[in-house]
């Protein structure tokens, strides 16, 4: 007899990456969330600078794949490791070194996410049908501007706009470029601001993330966001659907 088909093939060992993940997610938790903090970062400044003045193409190879562990593993400490990449490599190429991290990083976690459950659990909402299905439908028919405003707003946490689409089965294609694309704003902001660090630790004083709600910085990201509601908004009206 043949499987149904709205029930995905069940792969041997298709859970292990995200069992990886989430062990590492929860080590990390609890042993390194004294280590990826500002303070630390403090303490150990001259340190990372030495060891970047001496070995340059190194250091960023080892802050590119520390970045992409920290975002792939769920760790705590990614908006320290923005800040660490504009201290030690200033604005440019900075904010690059902190694009590439975050982005492999997030690709890396939605891969191991969807192998073990975006196919399967897409199939079974399809299969099953009701609300979640049609809202399934209607994310489907908007996910470019979805996908990039769950980057380009805060309201969704970063790990969390990495597992949903994974979980509904989205294009990895549109999950990519939407992260890289939508991810820029707060990157130039957190990697200016920790080019700046320098005078930070002079003073003894911590970082001014409230730098987000200034106008110069927040109209502009406001402005992102109504440019993806946008399209949104006139295909509903068009269809006349929610």
């Amino acid at each position: 007899m043949s499987e149904p088909q709205g029930d995905a093939p069940k792969r041997p060992g298709r859970m292990i990456p995200v069992l990886i993940l989430l062990a590492v997610a929860v080590l990390g938790a609890v042993f390194l969330r004294d280590s990826l903090t500002f303070d630390a970062l403090a303490r150990h400044r001259e340190t990372l600078i030495a060891y970047r003045d001496a070995h340059y193409a190194l250091a960023v190879v080892i802050f590119v794949l520390a970045y992409v562990g920290i975002v792939a593993f769920s760790l705590p400490g990614a908006t320290v490791a923005t800040l660490t990449g504009g201290f030690l490599f200033g604005l440019f190429p900075g904010v690059f070194y902190n694009l590439a991290g975050a982005t492999v990083g997030a690709v890396v976690l939605f891969l191991a996410a969807r192998a073990g459950f975006g196919a399967g659990l897409a199939a079974k909402i399809e299969a099953q049908g009701g609300k979640v299905a049609r809202l399934r439908a209607a994310l489907a028919a908007n996910e470019w501007e979805v996908l990039f405003l769950m980057r380009v707003t805060p309201i969704v946490p970063f790990f969390m706009a990495n597992l949903i689409p994974a979980l509904l089965n989205v294009s990895l294609v549109k999950f990519a470029v939407t992260t890289a694309v939508g991810i820029v704003p707060g990157a130039l902001v957190l990697t200016s601001v920790g080019s700046g660090l320098g005078e930070v630790f002079a003073t003894g004083g911590t970082p001014d993330l409230s730098v987000f709600l200034e106008p110069y910085v927040l109209w502009p990201i406001i402005g992102l966001v109504a440019l993806g509601v946008m399209p949104i908004v006139v295909r509903s009206l068009r269809r006349k659907e929610l």
